[in-house]
């Protein structure tokens, strides 16, 4: 009501003298009305804005004076009034204005005057990398934003942590907010194509507005829109691109094979040879398995507007294959926008996204084939493929490219997602309150997803006889949101910019899946489509059969000061109500604020040239996170039956999960602190900050011992911190200089985890790889220093083997903890006790990107580098299998141990083992993970100020060639394998053994897919 009253109070002033002058503003390109738009009398406090129609009146002291006119993202202009009672102005669009406008939560603001922790990027940087999928395009861009790698599928999104982990078993993916609404979605959902922009909130000062679903930053995507009294414009982008294997995986030749079953010792395969086996023989197998892979993407759209209104219409199809037969992505998208003004003060509008989307394939996988010895012929004496090969202690069923192409209706796994994503909302300007306007929201989100399996009778495996298995599994997601928003948005004398929003809102999300098996299908036909025929059985797990609904509710308020751009003050208060929490515990409310000062436009600054924009920022906020399952505060009961006799049993329930009436929210405490600059007439900017957040009251499901007959029990236990710097810089380092441009920019960030306590002042929770004063993501493991050689210290005491002391020549050396007697020898063997803690996090990473143009041509580059972790490689390590060292199946080529290769990396094959690997084999899979690789290369030629354009109606015309991932410059892994060193898989994929005690969390280089190198020619064009 105060701020209503000194509105209201400061137009009447304005309106009080005795001269009187009115008009309207428009823009210059369109023609339509700018609402909004300060008109100042300069030097004065006199000031109104612009209707909805662009209209205003202003009444000035007299017929003299000049009148200043200006609008986010537009040219301001002067005109002298010189005793005019009208004057109409048109403004003129400011490129760099609106490059410089960014989108905060619920609103958008001049980057000049954000206090909070805000990187962005534009549609026009994320072309440059064209992709089918976003986050390919983000890698490497944007500073305290990591996109990991954790599928190599066609259609698998990247995992997005905004300034490190922050929760152990909550979520720690952000929230991706799609033209103001949460968007409940997978981000491969959305066609880049159709994305404007993309801002991202790091900090607690920003991200408070969204609460608890903030809490681990906030992806905001704007889609692009028509604008107001633009005619119809039509839009087609294409590219089409084929790709290969970046590199094959390093397997083993014939002979290689052949000369390590002959290390390995009588122990192992020595001289032993398979019926399907010789030595003359050596199959590349990954030859017959990959194919070409192809790209294609076809986007078409149109967009324009009405006085009043504009519309944004657009359909995208997206096809990827991939190298490796049957794996492929295909998505079909269709997308609408409409906003229109009704009358004078009410606004309506829409935004509809649709997808349909088909995962194919992830059913054909890679360990048989790298797995199958080089020296086993495929083919039959006439030709034909062999059904199985026998290796010496292995048959295995063959497959190659023909093959799975030729079973893809009998052997095949595939997902089909329909997902609708709609946004309705209404805005009210309040009459006789300039700025202040109520808008309601309302988004309804479904999205429903069918994963189909089938494999017929004897596929992918030895016996031609093993019944044919199926599976069908439905899950639906549907998601409410509604919002209602009241804004008070002025600005006086035009400095004085005041800007106030208040929140209600509500949503609610329903997630029900079941899942049916079936064996012995009667027919190929039926595939998975009607498993209730199976003839063996029909598998219904309770455990697979989920249903879950929750619910927030949440208000907010926002104050936003700005005083010139010079000094800045964000306040902002939410509260958040989570149904998934107990009662008692379920609201919490959490404050947030930030401030900055504009340096430079300080008038001591005024003869300081060198410096453009100078602003420091700081900020502390609040955010929690209630990302768990929902009735973990409930006691959960299994299933088991009872066997009473041959043919009567019954169902039992046990205590699965303890019930907590305690469990509340887990939060995190921020402060950030920035520094924002320009320099040399903004040739040069960037932006320098460091952070500190402290995570409490963290949410852990631990597991229970067997004693207690119960498995878990979920609690607000523990807490961890991360604390960071982030520096990113862009420069103009030629700017058309007879026709040449050269820009360049390039952003570097390092984040510090530790968990700070745990559960019941306990400083380490080994099963789960949890250490006070350590990271969350870390290696606990034996550390290999060497192997043992003839004549080394002490051997026969940490190493003993009575039995055969020869045994531990070769053998892997791992760093020994423990203690030493008087005359320094080892008082003990080594044992679990051994195991280190280390860290797998890097010590920095970034990317940088450059552009050169000449006229209309444009050559760009973008790459992506990291510094310090360690990488967890399964096809080196004892999970994979693919590094036994005993010539069982092939082997990872490395160089090992023998009695004349003593200086070897890769231990002696016959030295002692654990199990089917080498004792400490896991030590082998892990590298440095350091690594500086080009993400992409781009040529492209706009065609401009050709009039054989214009005659054909082709407003603008651009074509490209790009290759994506060309090469890597610098890296341990591909230096030791010729393989790329992104991660492509969890660490619970792509195992052979399981249960090796490494948490699903950490990501790895397994057999998912392989790395691929593409090459793209594309077209834009608008009419």
């Amino acid at each position: 009501m105060l701020l209503a009253y000194v509105a209201v109070s400061s137009q009447v002033m304005a309106q009080s003298g005795s001269f009187s002058v009115s008009g309207r503003v428009t823009d210059a390109e369109a023609g339509v009305g700018l609402p909004g738009v300060t008109v100042l009398l300069k030097g004065t406090t006199t000031a109104t804005p612009t209707d909805a129609q662009g209209n205003y009146t202003l009444n000035l002291p007299n017929g003299s004076g000049t009148l200043v006119f200006t609008y986010i993202g537009y040219q301001s202009q002067e005109v002298p009034v010189n005793g005019k009672s009208t004057i109409n102005v048109a403004l003129g669009v400011d490129a760099k204005a609106l490059e410089e406008v960014v989108v905060i939560g619920y609103g958008a603001q001049r980057a000049e005057a954000v206090t909070g922790s805000v990187a962005s990027i534009s549609a026009d940087e994320i072309t440059q990398v064209p992709s089918g999928n976003i986050t390919q395009a983000l890698q490497g861009r944007l500073p305290g934003v990591e996109f990991s790698q954790s599928s190599s599928q066609p259609g698998a999104s990247m995992q997005i942590r905004i300034r490190g982990t922050r929760s152990i078993s909550g979520g720690n993916d952000p929230l991706v907010v799609l033209d103001g609404i949460p968007f409940p979605g997978s981000v491969s959902d959305i066609n880049p194509s159709d994305i404007k922009s993309i801002d991202i909130l790091k900090d607690a000062s920003a991200t408070a507005i969204y609460g608890s679903r903030g809490a681990n930053g906030v992806v905001l995507v704007t889609t692009k829109s028509g604008k107001a009294g633009q005619k119809p414009q039509i839009s087609y982008n294409s590219f089409f691109g084929v790709k290969d294997v970046f590199a094959r995986y390093d397997m083993m030749s014939g002979p290689e094979l052949l000369a390590l079953r002959e290390a390995s010792g009588p122990a192992q395969l020595e001289g032993k040879m398979g019926l399907d086996e010789a030595e003359d023989i050596d199959t590349d197998w990954q030859d017959l398995l990959y194919r070409t892979g192809i790209t294609t993407s076809h986007d078409i759209g149109i967009s324009g507007g009405t006085e009043q209104g504009h519309y944004n219409f657009s359909a995208g199809y997206f096809k990827d294959k991939g190298v490796v037969p049957t794996q492929q992505f295909t998505r079909y998208s269709i997308r609408g926008s409409f906003d229109q003004g009704l009358g004078k003060y009410v606004r309506v509008g829409i935004n509809s996204y649709n997808n349909y989307n088909v995962t194919e394939g992830s059913n054909v996988g890679l360990y048989n084939t790298l797995s199958l010895s080089p020296l086993a012929n495929p083919y039959n004496p006439d030709g034909t493929l062999k059904r199985v090969v026998k290796m010496p202690q292995d048959d295995y069923w063959v497959y190659t490219k023909d093959r799975v192409e030729d079973l893809e209706d009998e052997w095949l796994n595939e997902t089909r997602a329909f997902a609708t994503y709609n946004t309705l909302y209404g805005e009210v300007q309040i009459p006789g309150v300039e700025g202040l306007k109520y808008r309601a929201n309302l988004g309804l989100n479904y999205r429903q997803s069918r994963n189909g399996a089938y494999t017929g009778r004897g596929i992918n495996t030895a016996d031609s006889t093993a019944v044919s298995t199926a599976s069908l599994g439905n899950t639906v997601t549907t998601n409410w949101t509604i919002e209602n928003l009241l804004t008070y948005d002025r600005t006086f004398a035009g400095k004085h910019n005041v800007n106030v929003v208040g929140l209600y809102s509500a949503s609610q999300e329903q997630y029900d899946r079941s899942l049916i098996a079936g064996r012995d299908i009667p027919t190929d036909a039926f595939q998975f489509y009607n498993i209730g025929r199976a003839a063996d059985e029909i598998i219904v797990d309770p455990d697979e059969q989920i249903y879950t609904q929750w619910g927030l509710l949440s208000w907010m308020g926002r104050a936003m000061y700005s005083y010139d751009d010079r000094y800045m003050l964000s306040v902002t208060v939410r509260s958040d109500g989570s149904s998934r929490l107990a009662p008692g515990h379920k609201w919490h409310t959490y404050p947030a604020v930030s401030a900055g000062w504009n340096i430079a436009r300080e008038s001591f600054m005024e003869n300081v040239g060198l410096v453009d924009m100078l602003k420091l920022r700081a900020g502390y906020g609040q955010t929690s996170n209630q990302a768990i399952t929902p009735y973990s505060t409930l006691g959960l009961l299994a299933t088991r039956p009872y066997n009473f006799g041959p043919d009567d049993f019954t169902t039992g329930y046990y205590v699965s999960q303890l019930p907590n009436p305690n469990l509340g929210w887990e939060y995190s405490k921020t402060w950030n602190y920035g520094v924002d600059f320009a320099i040399l007439n903004n040739r040069l900017s960037g932006t320098v900050e460091y952070y500190v957040t402290d995570t409490e009251d963290i949410l852990l499901s631990l597991g229970l011992p067997p004693t207690s007959g119960v498995d878990s029990y979920t609690a607000n236990i523990g807490s961890m911190q991360n604390k960071g710097l982030e520096l990113s810089l862009n420069g103009v380092i030629i700017e058309n200089a007879n026709g040449w441009t050269w820009e360049a920019g390039v952003n570097i960030y390092g984040n510090r985890n530790k968990i700070t306590s745990l559960a019941s002042g306990s400083d380490e929770d080994k099963a789960n790889w949890l250490f006070v004063g350590h990271p969350v993501n870390v290696i606990y493991d034996y550390e290999k220093v060497g192997l043992w050689q003839e004549g080394d210290p002490y051997r026969n005491i940490l190493e003993p083997n009575e039995k055969d002391p020869n045994a531990t020549l070769g053998m892997i050396k791992v760093k020994y903890t423990g203690g030493y007697n008087e005359d320094g020898t080892p008082v003990r063997a080594i044992n679990a006790d051994d195991r280190q803690i280390m860290n797998a996090n890097p010590d920095f990473q970034g990317g940088f990107n450059t552009r050169v143009g000449y006229k209309g041509f444009d050559l760009s580059a973008v790459a992506a580098f990291q510094s310090g972790g360690i990488l967890n490689s399964t096809l080196y390590g004892a999970s994979g299998y693919l590094n036994m060292l005993n010539g069982r199946r092939n082997n990872v080529a490395v160089d090992y141990w023998t009695p004349e290769n003593t200086g070897a990396e890769y231990p002696n094959p016959a030295s002692l083992r654990s199990g089917d690997n080498l004792k400490y084999a896991s030590t082998l899979g892990y590298f440095d993970a350091s690594y500086l690789k080009i993400r992409t290369i781009t040529l492209g030629y706009n065609f401009e100020n050709n009039n054989w354009l214009g005659k054909v109606g082709i407003q603008n015309l651009r074509v490209y060639a790009t290759a994506q991932n060309p090469f890597v410059l610098f890296s341990p892994y591909h230096k030791a394998s010729g393989m790329d060193p992104e991660t492509n898989s969890y660490a619970d994929q792509n195992v052979a053994s399981t249960g090796n005690g490494v948490p699903s969390r950490l990501l790895t280089i397994g057999t998912n897919a392989p790395s691929t190198r593409n090459y793209l020619v594309g077209l834009n064009v608008t009419f």
